[in-house]
């Protein structure tokens, strides 16, 4: 029985440790999908310390590793990014052999960082960046051990490590800048890439690239001490000359340290989860010993008592603190007791104990046992299935790597192949220069040998001449003999003289190369002649026989002839080289006459290319010229067509207003200038007809309609009038189509005029200015003073706004702490900025106002402008109006709210106000803006900056709003089922009711705009008569008032700015 206990008992214990186990890799496996994923929220705290707590209980981190591979980390960017953030977390915080097991995973760390580095995505240069970092992290870690990646080391171990070595103390400087040039790039990159408005950092985009700063933070505080310390250790052992990089280099890092501290301490997301340290104002100086006792080590602080996480629902189940055995091991022993009291009390069951019971027990424990066995095999093979997953995935990850080394290993091949050819021709080179070099040996040794050969030869002289010594007393004989020769001799020695002076001024002028050879030619010669001298010497102290002298002048005779020889051998070089002159003469000339020819070539391609020019440009005269007359006739078929319409019965009905007939007049006109201007231009340059082409076609066209909308208007207008129109409208095309016929015909193009037609347009110009209401004349004579006393208010109203914001910022500043003057502060200060792009706005939506005025105006002063433009003009002012309004309306929803007597929805529809009022205002100066016009530019910036700080209001006012408010706690422990289906009951009829009261309050607003509509736009008569500009200003206006953001049209008449209109109540529920 006992061995069938121990034997039961180990079963147990083994299914234990399976399913314990098996759960630690279903809760790594669930903590490590949760933490990565590829949705833009923040890693949660708790998924990664079940992550870290993971290295610590298996001693490692292949868990990690084996499930972190199988992430697609190539496809998703912030998948990738909140990867490196877990594994950054990881080194920190994990296992000590944690860092092995991720030196084995360093080549895909640097795969996955080049993969997104080359990519232009925001995620894909921060992964680049990190992915660095980490791989730099690793690197040092591995080569210095002592310190631990978290950088969390006494000042004894950093010095054991640095050693006493300058070498090594220099290299590991080096590198921990190095380590401090990445930490600060990835941080610098992601506060670039993001905006440090608490509207910004609030949102989870923002928080998920925050996240990460913090291990930045504590890695850089301890980098920040080990590079003071290191810095002062090489001052002390090396010269400050030599050090002066490091000290540069400090300083730099030092100031973008000092940046991005300062710039995560004011941010809100930082505040609540790590205490950032102060730096010094300025750097350490490494030059005094003594600094080194001021320094004090920056210390990062984590504070426990952040705000816990909410748990989700799909979150694990927190980890039992008591073992499972352990508590089934009570519940066992605890069941005999139970079952003693009660065979005590009651007796057992049938009068004894039934076996049977126990073998079911014994069946049922031998079930789980085998349940429990079978769950662990199958956690088993799928851990084993994993394993081999990731095995597979490395495989492959080595197998493209062969290929890349393959790939690399053909490239080095062909590079080899090409040093190997180079290498060839060198060594062919080397043989050529050394066979040159061998012949100029051989050529040595020849002049050598004839050397040798002249010193034997002179040797042999001396000999005969002490042998002539000897005998110089049987020469007295042959004296006359002698003498004769001797004349012989002197001949002989003027004609060598002679021939060798030739032979050294011809190679002097023709033969600079062969210098040397002529030199030793001379030489030579001189010898020759001073062993003449010596022999004429002889003879002339003895008297030699004749038979002597005979054989000495042969032997001269024999030299003679060698020197003959040689100069000749000179004359034929110089001839062949006279020859190749001769050669390169000929082909120097033969180049010279086919230069003449292609020149003449040239020259008469020239010409012909000339005369196809004149051909072209006739043929373009034609083309313009046709071109013109087919604009003309085409201008002439509308003009025609529009005058048909005068006598169509249909055309009857048709109608339109004076002032669009007083807009199309004015038009025409412009465009009569710009004919008249395109017609001097064509005549000044008659091979460009553009000009004229174009203002011939806008001239038909502003004419055609001139004359339909004067015979629309005369349908209207009094009989007198009306005839008068029609007859004017009549003139017109005919005087228009006379014109055209004059433009036509070649003979009358230089004598075509449109000043006929400018003078009938001028009369349908002055009719339809007195079909005009005449008191909408009289209130149109003040509308330029009305535009600028519009324009002066609404500037005056944005001063006043900036001056009541400045007085409630010192207000709530007096009266307000804490939270509240945080929030009050930013929302007075996002208003201010809003103040000022409005005042910008203004002065832009000004300057542009004057540049269409002096633009369109002509002659006419600016009030006529003013009046001839009046829908516009009513535009202007009913948008400046609007503006001055929205900020005073800003200006007292910020008090109220400052004060808590106000809404925060008040703000925001306040904001929401003076952007559609901008936008109103914006759109009203388009309608007459040019479009390429530098001022239009400038307001449109101006009013996207508006937008802008608007939207920065807005945010302000929201996170403000959510920061005051306090969400209260829920406790539904204490009530019962019953009272629980009740209050549920009483929620879901609240929520109908407020639904309904929202559907409601909707319908409401709908029928108020629509009123507003009604009562602040132009009249159902008058927008069916206008046309053209002004419809196209109210249609702007309408455009902008069905945005779902509240706005006025652009003819609505707001109250002045000390008056208030009466704003209907908002919802609260809106």
């Amino acid at each position: 029985m006992n061995s069938i206990h121990t034997r039961v008992k180990s079963r147990r214990t083994e299914a234990h440790l399976g399913a314990e186990r098996d759960h630690f890799d279903k809760q790594q496996l669930s903590s490590i999908s949760k933490a990565i994923t590829s949705t833009e929220t923040p890693v949660k705290e708790k998924h990664a310390r079940r992550i870290i707590l993971g290295t610590h209980r298996e001693k490692g981190a292949y868990t990690f590793w084996s499930y972190s591979l199988g992430f697609p980390l190539a496809s998703s960017s912030i998948l990738c990014w909140k990867f490196c953030h877990v594994l950054h977390k990881v080194l920190r915080d994990g296992h000590r052999n944690v860092l092995q097991d991720c030196m084995r995973h360093h080549s895909s760390l640097v795969e996955v960082g080049k993969l997104w580095g080359h990519l232009h995505d925001k995620y894909g240069q921060l992964v680049g960046l990190y992915t660095k970092l980490l791989c730099k992290k690793l690197e040092f870690h591995s080569k210095y051990t002592d310190i631990p990646p978290n950088l969390e080391v006494k000042d004894e171990v950093l010095e054991r490590t640095a050693g006493t070595d300058v070498n090594n103390v220099f290299q590991l400087t080096v590198e921990v800048f190095d380590y401090m040039d990445l930490e600060l790039r990835l941080a610098e990159t992601v506060l670039r890439q993001l905006n440090s408005s608490i509207a910004v950092t609030s949102l989870t985009s923002g928080q998920c690239r925050l996240a990460p700063l913090i291990q930045v933070v504590q890695d850089c505080s301890q980098l920040y001490h080990f590079k003071v310390k290191l810095l002062f250790k090489l001052h002390a052992c090396l010269p400050p000359d030599t050090l002066q990089g490091h000290r540069d280099r400090f300083r730099e890092q030092f100031n973008s340290l000092k940046t991005f501290f300062s710039r995560a301490r004011e941010m809100v997301y930082f505040k609540r989860l790590i205490q950032i340290p102060r730096l010094p104002d300025s750097p350490p100086n490494f030059l005094h010993a003594a600094a080194l006792a001021k320094h004090v080590k920056p210390v990062v602080v984590i504070p426990d008592d952040y705000e816990p996480e909410q748990q989700d629902d799909d979150d694990d189940e927190p980890e039992p603190l008591i073992e499972v055995s352990d508590a089934a091991a009570s519940n066992i022993q605890a069941q005999p007791q139970q079952v003693d009291i009660f065979d005590q009390t009651f007796g057992p069951p049938n009068g004894g104990f039934d076996d049977r019971d126990l073998q079911i027990d014994t069946l049922k424990s031998d079930l789980e046992l085998v349940r429990a066995e079978l769950e662990r095999v199958k956690a088993e093979a799928q851990r084993y299935v994993t394993q081999l997953k990731s095995q597979i995935n490395s495989l492959e990850a080595e197998l493209e790597e062969q290929r890349v080394q393959k790939q690399r290993a053909l490239v080095e091949n062909e590079q080899l192949r090409m040093e190997l050819e180079m290498t060839r021709r060198r060594n062919a080179e080397h043989e050529s220069l050394q066979s040159t070099f061998i012949e100029a040996e051989k050529r040595a040794q020849a002049t050598e040998q004839r050397y040798n050969k002249l010193k034997e030869k002179h040797t042999e002289l001396v000999g005969s001449h002490a042998e002539l010594l000897r005998k110089s007393a049987d020469t007295v004989k042959m004296l006359s003999v002698t003498q004769q020769t001797q004349e012989e001799v002197e001949r002989t020695k003027q004609q060598l003289s002679f021939e060798v002076e030739r032979i050294k001024q011809e190679a002097e002028l023709k033969l600079e190369e062969q210098k040397f050879e002529m030199e030793r030619l001379r030489r030579e010669a001189q010898e020759r002649m001073a062993e003449v001298t010596r022999i004429k010497a002889t003879l002339q102290s003895s008297e030699t026989t004749s038979e002597q002298m005979n054989s000495s002048m042969t032997a001269l005779q024999a030299e003679k002839e060698r020197l003959l020889r040689s100069v000749s051998e000179k004359e034929a070089e110089l001839s062949s080289l006279r020859q190749a002159s001769q050669l390169q003469e000929s082909s120097l000339q033969q180049e010279r006459d086919r230069s003449s020819r292609e020149l003449g070539e040239l020259q008469s391609k020239l010409k012909e290319k000339s005369s196809q020019e004149e051909l072209m440009k006739k043929k373009l005269l034609d083309e313009q010229f046709a071109l013109l007359q087919g604009t003309i006739t085409e201008a002439e078929n509308i003009i025609q067509d529009a005058v048909a319409k005068l006598d169509d019965p249909l055309h009857v009905r048709c109608t339109s207003s004076p002032d669009y007939l007083i807009n199309r007049a004015e038009a025409t006109l412009s465009s009569i200038d710009k004919v008249k201007k395109g017609h001097a231009d064509y005549l000044h340059d008659m091979a460009d007809a553009g000009g004229l082409l174009r203002a011939l076609t806008q001239f038909s066209h502003l004419a055609a309609d001139t004359i339909v909308n004067g015979s629309a208007t005369a349908h209207m207008a009094p009989t007198d009038h009306a005839d008068r129109l029609t007859e004017n409208c009549r003139g017109c095309a005919t005087q228009s189509l006379n014109y055209l016929k004059d433009l036509k015909s070649k003979t009358s193009l230089q004598r075509a005029d449109p000043g006929s037609v400018r003078i009938i347009v001028q009369k349908i110009l002055q009719l339809g200015q007195e079909l005009r209401p005449k008191g909408m004349d009289i209130r149109q004579e003040e509308l330029g003073d009305m535009v600028d006393k519009e324009m002066a208010a609404t500037s005056a109203a944005i001063e006043e706004a900036v001056r009541r914001i400045d007085e409630m910022m010192n207000q709530a500043r007096k009266d307000t702490t804490g939270v509240k003057l945080e929030v009050n502060e930013r929302i007075l200060n996002s208003c201010t900025d809003l103040m000022k792009a409005i005042r910008m706005l203004i002065i832009a939506s000004t300057d542009l106002q004057k540049e269409i005025v002096e633009g369109g105006r002509g002659a006419a002063s600016i009030k006529e402008f003013y009046a001839r433009n009046s829908r516009w003009t009513e535009g202007l002012i009913s948008a400046a109006k609007a503006v001055g309004w929205g900020a005073t309306e800003l200006v007292e929803s910020a008090d109220k709210v400052v004060l808590h007597t106000g809404k925060y929805e008040e703000l925001i529809v306040c904001s929401h106000e003076i952007a559609a009022s901008t936008a109103q205002l914006v759109a009203a100066s388009k309608v007459k803006a040019d479009r390429s016009s530098k001022k239009l530019t400038v307001l449109q910036q101006a009013s996207r900056h508006v937008n802008e700080m608007a939207a920065n209001v807005v945010g302000s006012t929201r996170t403000g709003q959510e920061n005051l408010d306090e969400k209260e706690t829920m406790d539904f422990s204490g009530m019962s089922l019953i009272k629980l289906r009740k209050e549920e009951m009483e929620s879901q009829v609240k929520v109908l009711e407020l639904e309904t009261q929202l559907e409601n309050e909707r319908l409401r607003l709908g029928e108020l705009r629509k009123k507003h509509y009604d009562m602040a736009g132009v009249p159902p008569e008058q927008i069916s008569e206008g046309n053209g500009d002004t419809s196209s200003l109210v249609q702007s206006g309408r455009l902008l008032n069905m945005s779902p953001k509240p706005s006025k049209p652009a003819l609505s008449k707001k109250p002045a700015l000390a008056q208030k209109p009466n704003i209907p109540p908002k919802n609260p529920f809106k």
